[in-house]
């Protein structure tokens, strides 16, 4: 038998998020489960972007209320309704940080909390001329609602420039984490 899960009843709905209590049965007897999902969209686009020649990666921090606190992450957005991961991609790291990248390829959609929701999230790998982008500004083009720093960190100085955030309070994505442990 394989596990199914069906939505039981609708908890609560905000604005952006969705309360909801599925039953599934696992093969040992019915059972309950609270999820939470986005409203609209149920997939997102976290981009990593190399510079090169200059061996750097894009970082972001904002400020997430659910985590209570700054919050460092890669570029990412969620992808709009006939938008594909890539094209998200480009518009979110366009708005969110200024650059512009071509993109090298696309993950499939993977989980990255299964146990709290079904949101999927693809990983964009993105590589930006940073030869295009010597003695020019690049300005962010946030949304009205958003506060984003960006950082252009050595791939090589990556672990010691995570630690110093760290220290300072600030939260860290786990993707930043397993990017890490990918370059050991």
């Amino acid at each position: 038998m394989k596990p199914e899960a069906k939505l039981k009843r609708v908890l609560g709905e905000g604005r952006f998020l969705v309360l909801r209590e599925l039953e599934y049965d696992n093969g040992s007897g019915p059972r309950l489960w609270e999820a939470c999902d986005r409203n609209g969209t149920g997939s997102a686009a976290f981009i990593l972007a190399r510079i090169v020649p200059d061996d750097e990666i894009l970082l972001v921090r904002q400020f997430r209320p659910p985590a209570g606190r700054l919050m460092l992450e890669f570029p990412a957005g969620l992808i709009d309704p006939g938008e594909t991961a890539e094209q998200t991609a480009v518009r979110e790291l366009y708005e969110e940080t200024g650059y512009c990248g071509r993109v090298l390829g696309c993950s499939r959609p993977g989980w990255s909390s299964p146990g709290l929701t079904g949101e999927t999230i693809c990983m964009v790998r993105m590589e930006i001329d940073g030869d295009a982008c010597r003695g020019r500004r690049i300005e962010p083009h946030p949304e009205e609602n958003e506060r984003i720093e960006v950082f252009r960190v050595k791939r090589s100085g990556l672990a010691e420039f995570v630690a110093a955030q760290e220290a300072e309070g600030v939260g860290i994505d786990t993707k930043i984490y397993t990017y890490l442990a990918g370059m050991a």
